[in-house]
């Protein structure tokens, strides 16, 4: 299928690990132009050497105020065709052993941000009556897990902040999405499984085998099939999928609304 993206911007941050470095590579594929974000300057430096001009980098902390202005300086007046929102998450938490300050933080790295790049790119997308604005969240929006309390709180304010947005935007030509997967083997993973290894006093091994276990297709999902999901979502063809959460999860979810 021709995703119809050639030679169109798109931003992606968060882009060099994991679903993020899987969808850069991905839309480069299918001959996007890309700018991408992230906090190493090593990684975005290789990005750079591999695809010369077709990838322009912003190293730096994405939730910060400096680094998104950083990245419209970029697009400099140019037509913007999509972006891809994405960054890692707190760290895994009880509600009873979170303080306050962690809940601030909370706000800080995974809603506040989300909303100053969004209000950004709708400067444009408005103009141009067209824009794709991609979310890269957790399938635990939909079934929470344990000792995941600030993700699992602060995500859920970002899906309700895409579905009210979808709403508004819907016939100005922008689309606002929600991916929210499951267990993929990426580095993210990493952090469940030495929490489930310190919680139940085995191997990480044998705690990333339990979590296997748990996805119903009996396997680690691949970020490459993310990747082309989200590829989709960003081409023209998705121009009638709006204020969706749409998981990938192997199976784990169990509610019919999954």
């Amino acid at each position: 299928m021709d995703l119809q993206i050639e030679d169109k911007l798109f931003v992606v941050t968060g882009g060099t690990s994991g679903f993020g470095l899987a969808i850069v590579e991905t839309l480069l594929q299918e001959g996007a132009q890309l700018i991408v974000n992230a906090r190493g300057e090593k990684a975005l430096d290789h990005l750079g050497d591999l695809y010369g001009n077709r990838v322009e980098v912003v190293a730096g902390d994405i939730s910060t105020d400096a680094v998104i202005s950083e990245i419209f300086r970029k697009i400099a007046g140019r037509s913007l065709e999509g972006i891809v929102i994405n960054a890692g998450g707190p760290p895994a938490m009880s509600f009873l052993d979170t303080e306050i300050t962690d809940w601030d933080k909370a706000y800080e790295s995974l809603l506040r941000w989300k909303i100053k790049i969004t209000k950004e790119a709708l400067d444009i997308f408005l103009d141009q009556n067209y824009g794709r604005l991609v979310y890269m969240e957790s399938s635990t929006v939909k079934q929470p897990l344990e000792n995941l309390v600030l993700s699992n709180s602060m995500r859920l304010a970002v899906v309700g902040m895409v579905k009210t947005l979808s709403q508004e935007v819907a016939s100005k030509g922008i689309t606002a999405n929600v991916i929210a997967p499951g267990y993929h083997d990426t580095p993210a993973i990493d952090r469940l499984v030495k929490n489930k290894a310190t919680n139940l006093d085995i191997s990480e091994k044998e705690a990333k085998l339990l979590i296997t276990k748990e996805v119903k297709v009996g396997f680690l999902g691949d970020a490459r099939d993310l990747a082309s999901m989200v590829a989709w979502i960003l081409s023209p063809h998705s121009k009638f999928i709006t204020g969706q959460t749409i998981s990938m999860d192997g199976g784990v979810i169990k509610g019919t609304m999954g």
